[in-house]
Parts: structure tokens; sequence; C-alpha cells
């Protein structure tokens, strides 16, 4: 069952969703060659805390962590670690915060340091995934407008789309109703309406679309182990519009401090 919001508790989403932004703005500033994600997680846990707000992952369904960090060929829901961060690799950092009982939520696939131009087109592309769905998150459209959107793009580039993991309803419970594809029908899924908050995040593979688990139980890495990237935004409907909530700003001053 699908829980449409109150421009109340949209407003409470929103004020939940720029936490997890600023948390992603603090975490720009300190990535880098040579830092552990382990040490970027306990900082990520202590800033949430700080601005009266619960990480949103840690506990959840027994995640060890405030962050999930997925390195390079992992997909989502990486296990944050001790090994430091290399020139080259890419790290999906998904993050989420509650506060006043309802959650924010998204995601940021980082570069560090120079990457390969091949992995740098990947993120451009996703990063497009994310917007071309958002736009197609109206009122009158469907979800399966929103995942056709996705899967074409990706897939012109000639991209995996992974199935077995998709975007989702948000509120008081970090995973409501309805479930956001990357994959679809135009046409098909529930309707897009006033009041719905979703989270949409694409997960594209540069090779197979194909994905397994680790024996950590959480990890989702690529089946062929090339590199994955992955990009989310919390977005609500409001006079028959996508309004995003989330925001990647405060990422995009630290990236533009960093290159002058």
């Amino acid at each position: 069952m699908i829980h449409y919001k109150t421009p109340e508790e949209i407003e409470l989403i929103r004020e939940s969703a720029l936490i997890v932004s600023k948390t992603l703005g603090l975490i720009a500033k300190e990535i880098g060659p040579g830092v552990t994600p382990l040490y970027l997680d306990k900082l990520a846990e202590e800033f949430i805390r700080d601005h009266g707000a619960e990480p949103g992952f840690l506990g959840l369904y027994d995640f060890p962590n405030t962050l999930c960090m997925s390195l390079n060929e992992a997909v989502v829901h990486g296990i944050p670690n001790k090994r430091p961060l290399e020139e080259g690799d890419i790290i999906s950092v998904d993050c989420g915060a509650k506060k006043n009982g309802f959650y924010g939520d998204h995601a940021y696939t980082f570069q560090i340091g120079e990457v390969a131009p091949e992995v740098k087109q990947l993120l451009k592309v996703t990063l497009e995934c994310l917007y071309l769905g958002i736009e197609q998150a109206k009122s009158g459209n469907r979800i399966g407008d929103i995942s056709y959107a996705i899967q074409q793009h990706a897939e012109h580039h000639g991209y995996g789309v992974v199935r077995e993991l998709v975007g989702h309803g948000l509120g008081r419970h970090m995973h409501e109703s309805p479930e956001v594809p990357n994959y679809g029908k135009r046409g098909k899924g529930p309707k897009v309406q006033n009041g719905l908050v979703i989270a949409i995040e694409p997960m594209i593979n540069l090779g197979t679309r194909r994905v397994k688990q680790l024996n950590d139980g959480w990890t989702i890495i690529t089946a062929d182990r090339r590199p994955s990237a992955h990009f989310e935004h919390n977005v609500a409907i409001i006079d028959g519009k996508p309004e995003i909530l989330s925001t990647f700003e405060y990422i995009e001053e630290v990236m533009a401090q960093k290159v002058m």
C-alpha cells in the first residue's frame, strides 16, 4: 500500500534528506587516497547525531554501519572497512538519516583522484539516468515511465541495468511502497500523483547487469567484477511535478574547491 504524504510530512522528509545531503558533503571534504571507509563511516555517524538525527542504516535489518560504502565492482550495501582508498577507485556512499520520525536516504558515487575514462563516462551516464528518471516522476505518468527512461539511457550506452535491486517509497519507513525499478515499460506500474515520495536510484554496471552477493551477507557485486555506479535522490510529487528533496550541492561545492 502506498502512503501518500501531506505537505507537512514532505517537509519533515526534506529535513531528514538535507541532513543526509550535508553528511555527504562532509564525506566529500574528507574522501581521497589513503582514507579508510571506516574512518568516513565514524565521521558520518557523529555528524548525523550532532544534527539531532539518527543514522538511518545503522541496525536497519541488522546492518552494522552508518554508511553503505560500495567500492569499484560493489554495486550497493558494501560494509565500511579499513582498506585505504586508492587513486583510481570509485566508491558509492549511500547514507540514511531519521529525524522527527521520517527518513532521508540518498547516495553519490565518488571518484578517488583520477579514474579511467570509461569509468568516468559510466558515472556521467548514471547521473544522467537519475535526472532523466526524475523528469518522468510527474502526475499522469506511472512508475514504469521512470523505469523506462533510466533503462533506455543506460542501455543506449551499452551498460548493464541491475534488476535485483530497486528504488522505493520513503517516509516513516526507509523502504515503503512502491518499488521503483531501473528497468520497465512505459505506462506500467502505480500512478504517479501528488504526495508520492520516492527514492530514485539507478544502479548501472559497466559490463553485465548480473550481480551476486558476497559471503558477508550484504555486499552486492557485479558478476564480471567490472565497476558499477550508483546515484540516488529523494523526490516528492508536489503540484503534479517532481521536487527533489535532497541535493548534491554540498558535494559539488567541495569538489569545485578541490579543483581550484
